[in-house]
């Protein structure tokens, strides 16, 4: 099994491809404004490390957030148009799901992301890894009094204040998110959902309102 696997539900553009067993090549690029002019310079670099061409592939991996909505679209519809060009299938996973991966088991973690608006994404998970809350969305002086275990996430660290010390994993690795697929597809639990972004909130976009009638003087 050949996975392509990347994430942009975060700051970080992360990519990698993996056998089945493990990382072939990966590389992540922390932009938050850069997402659509990083994401497929980094496809064709892993690729071309790993020595595989896209129709090598048996699988495409996707972070699907929570984020923010212009960086996580672009990961999502790029995965979508990866796996509808190559015939392949598109695996979708919570990205905060990946994070609670990279962190371990065998204590209880909360994984906090940026919301922007003064806001992060959260869930929260006991020691076998499963979640038991969230994905949600809310205020850091809220969500402080609802987490639970160690906490995790560059969007706990953006508010100390509400959440004291902070561990890593920072970013979300597209490694683990290949590896998560790979258990979920062989019987591990975990849910593998549509390529389709988890939003919690409207776009911080809107669309314009209709000008304003104009009365001749």
């Amino acid at each position: 099994m050949l996975l392509l696997g990347f994430d942009t539900a975060t700051p970080a553009v992360t990519v990698a491809v993996y056998d089945g067993t493990s990382v072939v090549a990966s590389h992540v690029t922390v932009d938050a404004r850069r997402h659509g002019e990083l994401l497929a310079p980094l496809i064709q670099r892993v690729l071309t490390e790993a020595k595989a061409s896209p129709r090598d592939l048996d699988g495409i991996a996707v972070g699907v957030g929570p984020g923010p909505y212009t960086g996580l679209r672009v990961g999502v519809v790029t995965a979508l148009s990866l796996g509808d060009a190559l015939g392949v299938p598109v695996h979708g996973v919570c990205t905060l799901d990946v994070l609670a991966a990279q962190a371990g088991v065998g204590e209880a973690v909360t994984v906090l992301t940026d919301a922007r608006r003064r806001e992060v994404f959260w869930a929260s998970y006991d020691a076998d890894g499963k979640r038991i809350a969230g994905p949600a969305v809310g205020r850091p002086a809220d969500v402080a009094g609802l987490v639970t275990g160690r906490i995790v996430g560059a969007g706990a660290q953006l508010y100390p204040e509400a959440f004291g010390d902070v561990s890593g994993p920072v970013h979300p690795d597209a490694g683990v998110l290949c590896a998560v697929v790979a258990g979920r597809l062989t019987g591990a639990p975990g849910e593998l959902l549509p390529a389709r972004p988890i939003y919690l909130r409207r776009p911080d976009t809107a669309e314009p309102r209709a000008p304003k009638t104009v009365t001749p003087a």
